[in-house]
């Protein structure tokens, strides 16, 4: 039991994790290789806040407000590239963030981690258990596809399909792709921030080796499985490669296989990736619309 509920709480925060990449990239286009710095930014805000005796409230606006920051800080110079380029741009910034963390020993104990992070307490109530745990995760998950539903469904998230599809017919039209694209930039990074914190107050133990271009391709892997640009895509893209990659650990492999598991399991994310990419870039979830579009 214990098992399925762990399983559950990592699903729900990987499907936060997950919608907020696809904001950038399935509804705007953007191809935001670092999405994990701002999972990062919140964790450790979060994390550090908490160590330091603040209150769950307080660490968890501060994580998601310092990544929002750190999404408008990166966005400005960012988002005037196209293509490649942006993308370069944002896997250099999660680098930069990695080794800040991973140098700066004085805060954050460098390649320590931080050890002893409180569970979450909101108005007296405790969430030290695992099915407690799973309510707030769950009330989170929940709070995150009803805003970010909210948003695509509404003229804001068809503009930033109009850009995604063709910017400059969105600007012929009197639109400021560059702002559209900004506020979907910090939207999600504001709330890859949200899921950093729920990761850091779960787990109760971080380190810079948890903020890899390894969880960048987890999590875009579970956006193009599950299905670019549609809501539930990311839901089921989590549910289902969150189960295949947090199941194995559980397995009895003979000792000398755990040298090569992770190496093997990345080899396998990455080729998963590519093999999606070529033969069903619409995931298993196909964005409405697009089906029309493929049948004429």
């Amino acid at each position: 039991m214990d098992l399925v509920l762990h399983l559950a709480i990592v699903v729900a925060i990987y499907s936060i994790f997950a919608l907020s990449l696809n904001i950038e990239v399935g509804y705007t286009g953007l191809f935001n290789f670092g999405h994990v710095a701002f999972f990062a930014i919140g964790a450790y805000v979060s994390a550090l806040l908490s160590l330091q005796d603040a209150t769950f409230s307080l660490a968890l606006i501060a994580g998601i407000a310092c990544a929002g920051v750190g999404g408008l800080l990166i966005g400005l110079p960012a988002l005037k590239l196209q293509g490649d380029y942006f993308g370069i741009a944002t896997l250099g910034f999660a680098e930069i963030v990695r080794m800040l963390l991973q140098n700066q020993v004085a805060w954050t104990k460098g390649p320590m981690g931080l050890p002893g992070i409180p569970r979450p307490e909101i108005f007296s109530w405790h969430f030290d258990t695992l099915p407690a745990y799973l309510l707030l995760t769950l009330g989170a998950a929940v709070l995150t596809f009803l805003v970010i539903g909210f948003l695509t469904l509404s003229p804001f998230g068809r503009v930033l399909k109009a850009i995604r599809d063709d910017e400059t017919a969105a600007a012929v039209l009197g639109k400021n792709p560059f702002a559209y694209k900004m506020e979907a930039f910090v939207i999600g990074s504001a709330f890859a921030g949200l899921a950093g914190v729920l990761w850091a107050h779960f787990i109760t133990f971080i380190s810079p080796g948890d903020f890899t271009l390894t969880e960048t391709i987890l999590v875009l892997l579970i956006v193009v499985l599950g299905g670019k640009g549609t809501l539930w895509g990311p839901v089921v893209g989590a549910a289902v490669l969150i189960f295949f990659q947090e199941s194995v650990r559980f397995l009895r492999l003979p000792p000398e296989w755990s040298g090569i598991l992770g190496p093997l399991q990345q080899m396998i994310f990455g080729l998963l990736l590519v093999i999606l990419m070529i033969f069903r870039p619409e995931g298993l979830i196909r964005e409405k619309g697009k089906e029309t579009i493929d049948r004429d």
